[in-house]
């Protein structure tokens, strides 16, 4: 009878081919100290990133170098592609969605330009991070090569 309360493992898909490892090992301090949220990064092996999981996109940013997606309950998901590339103003990424769009898990949401931001950023890795909003207890996260729509992390 208390196995009906218990809450339901979700899945996050990876977003893009690659190598997953902590994300402690990100050179970037808001990453690797956890400070917008948990999860892990990708050394990218591929140019198109994908939704993690079902759900509404609810943010892109102007420059197109992050975005977010939220599930219909209580659970969001963030891919930040690169790091510093903000600074690229847009230049090497497509959007192949708007926000507000609904996606399923795997639908391209970013296409980027990865010889452009792997001579402008500072690197090309990916955070992807379940924001400190979501409902989340516990995180199970699996560090290994990746492609798009392998399973990264379970949620609980």
């Amino acid at each position: 009878m208390f196995g009906l309360f218990k809450r339901k493992q979700r899945e996050i898909l990876s977003p893009v081919d690659g190598q997953v490892i902590d994300i402690t090992e990100v050179d970037d301090a808001v990453f690797s100290q956890k400070m917008v949220g948990d999860g892990v990064a990708i050394k990218p092996a591929g140019d198109t990133f994908c939704a993690p999981i079902d759900g509404v996109v609810s943010k892109i940013f102007d420059t197109n170098h992050a975005f977010s997606v939220k599930s219909d309950k209580d659970l969001e998901v963030m891919v930040h592609i690169g790091l510093e590339t903000v600074a690229l103003e847009g230049k090497g990424f497509e959007r192949c969605v708007e926000e507000g769009a609904r996606v399923k898990a795997g639908d391209a949401v970013i296409k980027a330009d990865m010889q452009y931001i792997t001579v402008h950023a500072k690197d090309t890795i990916t955070p992807i991070i379940v924001s400190d909003e979501s409902d989340v207890k516990q995180i199970e996260k699996y560090l290994r090569i990746v492609k798009c729509g392998d399973t990264i992390m379970e949620v609980q």
